[in-house]
């Protein structure tokens, strides 16, 4: 994955999430499932390092926004 741009954490309430599953369909579950509470740039793939088990997904949330409807 690319590093974390300072812009997605510069200000108080502005976080990037990884995650680590071990398949697509739960990585995904796990993003809809901060859909539901924050306010988020969802990820639309996921992406898998050769020699590491499972996959990895980065979304970025804001916690200062409600999530929309």
């Amino acid at each position: 994955m690319k590093p974390i741009n300072d812009g997605h954490v510069a200000k108080p309430g502005l976080a990037v999430v990884e995650v680590a599953a071990a398949d697509d369909e739960t990585a995904f579950a796990i993003q809809e499932l901060l859909a539901t509470r924050w306010a988020i740039a969802p990820a639309d793939r996921t992406t898998h390092e050769p020699g590491e088990p499972g996959v990895r997904l980065r979304c970025y949330l804001d916690l200062r926004q409600q999530p929309e409807a």
